[in-house]
């Protein structure tokens, strides 16, 4: 076990796998090799054999973007714990905690399995469990590990019965923090009144142990109107109530720190200014943002406190989109339109479609497209439509590099993924979805 917070050997073992025809994109001739022999040819994106569509990753723009996170969270005496899901993949997740990440976030039994089997150490479970063959396993995993820490939510005196009845008397407490939720909004308490019925029922439960509290507060906030960025404040309002309604009735007096714990990708200078503020309770304030490591060039981009400038205090320098997918013009069956070989199956489309950037041409230099000189208008299963303005070159053959929108919806997409310096690739990251 490493220092960080992961087995570091099941991660470097990683290099031992095999690539074949399981991960789409890889150049054929790489077939049999391990990706460590692989990566040791220095391959190289535009000349190697690689097959498209293809998502790569920037390497120089993710190491950025973790040095960023890690000292802005410093800077304002916060814990991180980025949430899993974003990447699920184990390579990754050891990146942020070797920039200090506090843990790792997961949402449901399934990931934390992925996050167990390299040997992550932390984990918040930003979910309630009630299944108990989920609490068996976990509770095996707590017993046969002294140094595993876990802890999930809950909101519910009924989620609390189903929890002790499925883990009895466990050689271990499970650990859980009560969730505050919104009117509207997805799980979670939503009142002060049932957040102290279900401490109470935490309390008396021989199986559970109370650590804290936590909020998420970009449910019922989704754009950057007033009406929004004041929606965050009132969660975080109501979450600083919590915890000193439960503080006030002695719920943490057999604690030595309390966690509380929120924030997503796109309001987490909000979070940060709340959870730094004094706490009733010697407190481990932690943000659980994950989208940072990749940014992107859509959502975060205009939803982030790195992507709005205007709400920035001092010079942080902004994360940089390290997600760029490249993709080849097979037809132009009429003016004004080129079909590409990408498509729902290789990236997101639930916040924005792909953004047209760059045009690679056959000696592998790469220019940049003239701002509005095209547009994805639509996806099929396997095909972009890209509607040309007048004079606009594109070939049948060209490949063009698109930005993405919302990494989470990108990585499950693809199994292996290139990270890339420049042209060459310098490590293969395998997801585990």
């Amino acid at each position: 076990m490493s220092v960080s917070g992961i087995d570091g050997a099941a991660v470097r073992a990683l290099r031992d796998e095999r690539i074949d025809w399981r991960f789409k994109g890889m150049p054929s001739e790489a077939f049999g090799s391990t990706v460590g022999e692989f990566l040791a040819r220095r391959p190289r994106i535009s000349s190697s054999g690689f097959v498209g569509p293809l998502l790569v990753l920037d390497d120089d723009a993710m190491e950025h973007n973790l040095r960023t996170m890690a000292r802005w969270c410093a800077e304002h005496g916060l814990r991180l714990a980025p949430h899993g899901k974003t990447t699920m993949a184990p390579r990754l997740f050891e990146r942020q905690l070797e920039h200090g990440a506090w843990g790792i976030t997961a949402a449901n039994v399934s990931q934390l399995r992925v996050y167990r089997a390299f040997g992550v150490r932390r984990v918040l479970l930003a979910n309630e469990l009630v299944d108990p063959h989920g609490l068996a396993w976990l509770a095996g995993e707590l017993a046969d590990d002294p140094d595993f820490s876990v802890a999930c939510w809950v909101d519910s005196v009924r989620g609390v019965e189903l929890m002790t009845e499925a883990l009895g008397a466990p050689r271990r407490p499970l650990d859980v923090l009560v969730e505050l939720g919104d009117p509207g909004g997805r799980t979670g308490v939503r009142t002060l009144a049932e957040a102290v019925e279900v401490a109470d029922a935490v309390a008396a439960s021989p199986a559970l142990r109370l650590v804290g509290v936590a909020g998420y507060e970009a449910t019922a906030a989704h754009d950057l109107t007033d009406h929004d960025l004041s929606i965050v404040d009132t969660h975080m309002t109501r979450l600083r109530e919590v915890v000193s309604e439960l503080a006030g009735r002695g719920r943490f007096e057999h604690l030595e720190e309390v966690v509380v714990t929120a924030g997503g990708s796109a309001y987490f200078d909000q979070v940060a200014e709340a959870l730094a503020a004094p706490w009733p309770v010697p407190a481990v304030p932690v943000l659980r943002s994950g989208g940072y490591v990749t940014h992107d060039d859509g959502l975060y981009r205009k939803m982030s406190p790195f992507g709005r400038q205007h709400r920035l205090a001092g010079d942080e320098p902004p994360f940089r989109p390290a997600m760029r997918i490249w993709s080849q013009v097979v037809s132009r069956p009429e003016a004004g339109l080129a079909l590409l070989t990408m498509g729902r199956r290789d990236v997101s489309f639930d916040q924005h479609l792909p953004e047209p950037q760059v045009v690679r041409g056959e000696d592998g230099s790469v220019r940049d497209l003239a701002p509005g000189s095209c547009r994805v208008t639509s996806l099929a299963d396997q095909h972009a439509f890209l509607a040309l303005e007048p004079g606009t070159e594109v070939r049948v053959g060209d490949w063009l590099g698109f930005g993405l929108s919302h990494p989470c919806t990108v990585f499950d997409k693809w199994p292996l993924i290139p990270v890339v310096d420049g042209d060459e690739v310098v490590d293969l990251v395998r997801t585990f979805f």
